[in-house]
């Protein structure tokens, strides 16, 4: 088969195809002929050689694939077999065949795009998880999510308006700030321009915002820690503006916050199981239905995902960018 990897790590241009064998499945496994595969901001880091695969992965990057089932391991269910999924994979996603547990498989119906369908799994993961079930938010609170037109972002827009919340996002443009308005958040911040913590609280009438969900890290924290109403949640996803931070630790006590942070690629095989079948029971149909998809960027054909990481890299796209494979 053919995949995108690198020898060693550096800029976008290390990337290159490779003939390699074709995965064998294990047991609880299945092998995925793959249509199209996700990229996200994890690949990148993984490729600046700044997050390597956890033991028993492949190097291969890629977290997010959508296809067709060509093989099963011992003791996933024959109904498997030929069957279209998109699915949570630990690497090796930037290829045309892709291994992964099974229970990781979400079932992609004839209506929905292969391609709209491998830009889910990550960010459907993440944040359901992150916001829903670290960040327990509820319906009519108020969330302020960081990068709104990201992958991330832009998935966390869809589902917290789903759940009848209100969304406060920032944006690094104008232009930004219109598309993530379109996509449904109630309100989008230019964090070039406006101050963001003094807009919250406007927004707020003082209140702040119930739950903050941060892809930043670094000085941001204090700030974010400053838009948060009394209990309040601050989650924490990403270090993209440091990996330390300065906390006020008296208002963290005063307020009665409550912070925590997750990474999803080193977590169980058995945890991310639980994830699925969570999505499975409360999310999916949303998408299942059209009543949600993903917001799409670029897609570039698996040789030239060295551009893909580029696009990413400059910051300009909107939504997700994926490989055609």
């Amino acid at each position: 088969m053919i995949a995108v990897g690198f020898d060693t790590p550096g800029g976008p241009e290390v990337l290159r195809p490779e003939e390699l064998p074709v995965p064998e499945t294990r047991a609880g496994e299945v092998l995925i002929k793959v249509s199209h595969a996700g990229v996200n901001r994890p690949d990148v880091v993984q490729r600046q050689g700044r997050y390597p695969a956890p033991p028993g992965a492949s190097p291969i990057p890629g977290l997010e694939v959508a296809g067709e089932v060509v093989a099963i391991g011992a003791g996933v269910e024959p109904e498997m077999l030929n069957r279209r999924v998109c699915a949570l994979v630990p690497g090796g996603g930037y290829a045309e065949y892709c291994r992964t547990d099974a229970r990781h498989c979400l079932p992609v119906p004839p209506s929905m795009p292969m391609d709209q369908a491998a830009a889910l799994p990550e960010t459907l993961f993440t944040v359901w998880h992150n916001v829903f079930q670290r960040g327990l938010a509820r319906d009519g609170e108020t969330i302020l999510v960081h990068g709104g037109t990201s992958g991330i972002g832009t998935m966390a827009i869809m589902l917290a308006k789903a759940f009848e919340m209100d969304v406060i996002v920032t944006c690094g443009s104008d232009e930004k700030c219109a598309a993530a308005q379109e996509l449904g958040a109630d309100h989008a911040l230019n964090y070039k321009s406006q101050d963001f913590v003094e807009e919250v609280k406007a927004i707020t009438d003082g209140k702040g915002v119930e739950l903050v969900l941060d892809m930043v890290a670094g000085d941001y924290v204090a700030r974010n820690l400053a838009c948060l109403a009394e209990d309040g949640r601050h989650v924490t996803i990403a270090v993209q503006g440091g990996m330390t931070a300065d906390i006020p630790i008296v208002q963290v006590m005063m307020r009665r916050l409550t912070m925590t942070g997750s990474t999803l690629r080193p977590r169980s095989d058995d945890f991310k199981a639980m994830l699925a079948s969570d999505i499975r029971d409360n999310a999916w149909e949303l998408f299942e239905s059209g009543d949600l998809k993903p917001v799409m960027d670029q897609t570039f054909p698996l040789a030239e995902a060295a551009a893909a990481h580029a696009r990413m890299e400059a910051g300009e796209h909107i939504g997700k960018i994926v490989l055609a494979v």
